[in-house]
């Protein structure tokens, strides 16, 4: 999937419409542009998260933001249009990868005795700020699928992914060592 852009703006969308990768015409308040667009969304904050990180943690972030951009062009292309043929989807080999990284991280974990609070590390606080953006994605995503077809896949890796942040997060976290813990009732 070649990418060339010789200008940013091309004055399309000055009218409150954006096009979709077929061509396709839709508002820019359009449940599919909403799901694409707060995916992009997680892919910032995780480009965030990646200022912090390092080695097998910064790999893992870099490979996800590649996922991401492949879930947006996914999301961006009808699955009945006239480019769906071909178009760029989310496999379920991208879902395993993220099953066997979340398994792997969570082998090296204590079991939790409570939610944990979003923070700890700078890099787990980001972490855990881009996994409610994923659920948002994933929730837009839903909604998305009860009007329109679209790649099933692309919602198992939005649930996924969300799990894999929770768990880096918590690997971020020195294996859980520095989360923060909620406790119940607290400041009764």
């Amino acid at each position: 999937m070649a990418v060339h852009l010789t200008r940013i703006y091309t004055r399309g969308g000055d009218k409150g419409e954006t096009s979709l990768v077929d061509g396709t015409r839709v508002k820019k308040h359009a449940l599919r542009v909403e799901a694409y667009g707060t995916v992009d969304e997680a892919n910032a904050v995780i480009g965030l998260a990646r200022l912090h990180a390092e080695g097998e943690v910064d790999a893992m972030l870099a490979r996800i933001q590649h996922d991401l951009f492949d879930l947006g062009a996914d999301l961006a292309t009808p699955e009945t249009g006239r480019k769906a043929e071909g178009a760029l989807r989310i496999a379920a080999s991208q879902v395993e990868r993220l099953e066997r990284e979340i398994d792997a991280m969570n082998e090296r974990l204590s079991p939790l005795r409570s939610f944990v609070l979003p923070g700890g590390t700078p890099v787990a606080a980001h972490l855990h700020h881009a996994r409610t953006v994923v659920r948002r994605a994933e929730r837009v995503a839903t909604a998305l699928s009860e009007e329109e077809e679209i790649n099933r896949e692309a919602l198992k890796y939005l649930n996924r992914l969300s799990d894999h942040l929770f768990v880096l997060a918590r690997h971020a976290n020195g294996d859980g060592a520095a989360d923060v813990l909620w406790v119940p009732g607290a400041n009764r």
